[in-house]
């Protein structure tokens, strides 16, 4: 028996079946999105620091640009403050992962640098970033801002304020990161006030506060014209203590302004945010590679905090015009000609130092650099 078939019955019939594809494909595509979405599930993410979060300094700039994109990518934030920067970080990195669940971790200092290497060779599935690092592998990146050139303008800063050309510099270790920091504020405050001496006394921690002290009013006392401080440690000690005494300072890591009204110049800063979410981003998407990373300064991972009106006038002048300098890409803090502190010619003119010697193998001092015992 042969089935006739009317027009508008068949009509119907593909209209029905057009709409259920249509549904269909709306489900699966639904799904599909939910399976793709990395903000569906709450993600943990383990932070290790030298400092605790909210020292106003380093390790609260690292804390603060998480929380501050927590809720976005729905992050589980899981700190560990004053963690040692020797074997026992380990069990804490790998309770991170093995009890907590963690799909990244973030050491945030150059002390964890052998150890984060170790955990990214037995733990390939987990996402490990190392700020102020050295070394990467598939799992793990290294990372650095170009720092050097805030201390560049910070150096103006300096240079700009300075009455006796006399400025001390309380520094955590002699690495190749601090050093580097040490020459490009001592090239910029020569910059704008040529014949400018940087003071530099060591203290061999990040975080002593006592140690940072002692080294300020060490360098005042050791040179009583002294009249600007700053400091490349994880302490506030250097700006305490220039309040106390009546002359400026400049900090470091994040801006302190309101705490030291009467003495505070400027910061160089981290904002790391902007960073993290990429890279978090990128492990949630499966998307990661380790590399080494030196971000610059136009990328806004570092940068000067606002001038205070203890600036000298003129300041934000020299200031701008240096960043125009950076922003021209005809210049930047280590080219030549660059003479050291025994007076031998490092950089010729026309050249300039690589990245490998900057973040790496700096071990001299510009001119001007002065070391303390």
């Amino acid at each position: 028996m042969k089935i006739k078939w009317s027009s508008t019955r068949v009509l119907l019939i593909i209209v029905s079946a057009i709409l259920i594809a249509a549904v269909i494909g709306m489900l699966l595509i639904r799904d599909t999105a939910v399976d793709t979405d990395i903000t569906a599930h709450t993600t943990a993410i383990g932070l290790i620091l030298p400092g605790v979060k909210d020292d106003a300094n380093y390790s609260q700039a690292h804390f603060d640009a998480l929380m501050s994109i927590k809720d976005e990518l729905n992050l589980k934030i899981l700190c560990k403050d004053r963690t040692p920067e020797d074997n026992s970080c380990l069990e804490i990195m790998r309770e991170l992962i093995e009890k907590e669940g963690c799909k990244m971790i973030i050491a945030a200092s150059f002390g964890y640098g052998k150890y984060v290497k170790e955990l990214a060779d037995l733990y390939p599935d987990i996402c490990f970033i190392h700020p102020t690092g050295t070394e990467s592998l598939p799992n793990l990146t290294n990372c650095m801002g170009r720092m050097y050139q805030a201390r560049y303008l910070a150096g103006i800063v300096a240079g700009m304020r300075t009455e006796t050309g006399e400025i001390g510099y309380v520094a955590a270790f002699s690495i190749p990161e601090v050093i580097c920091q040490i020459n490009a504020f001592t090239l910029g405050a020569n910059r704008v006030a040529p014949g400018t001496k940087v003071h530099v006394r060591y203290v061999n921690s990040w975080t002593d506060d006592a140690a940072a002290k002692d080294a300020s009013e060490a360098l005042l006392a050791q040179y009583p014209e002294i009249d600007i401080l700053t400091m490349h440690t994880n302490s506030l000690m250097p700006n305490l203590v220039a309040e106390e005494k009546g002359i400026w300072s400049i900090g470091f890591n994040k801006d302190n302004a309101e705490r030291y009204p009467e003495s505070y110049l400027t910061a160089c800063v981290w904002e790391w945010a902007d960073f993290y979410k990429a890279e978090i981003t990128d492990c949630l998407q499966g998307k990661f590679h380790g590399s080494s990373k030196l971000i610059g300064m136009e990328d806004g991972i570092v940068g000067l905090s606002d001038l205070t009106e203890n600036c000298a006038p003129g300041t934000k002048e020299a200031v701008d015009e240096a960043i125009r300098l950076f922003e021209s890409r005809t210049f930047d803090v280590f080219y030549g000609p660059i003479t050291d502190n025994t007076g031998t010619l490092r950089v010729p003119d026309r050249e300039s130092l690589s990245d490998e010697e900057i973040c790496s193998t700096f071990n001299w001092y510009v001119e001007g650099v002065i070391v303390e015992e």
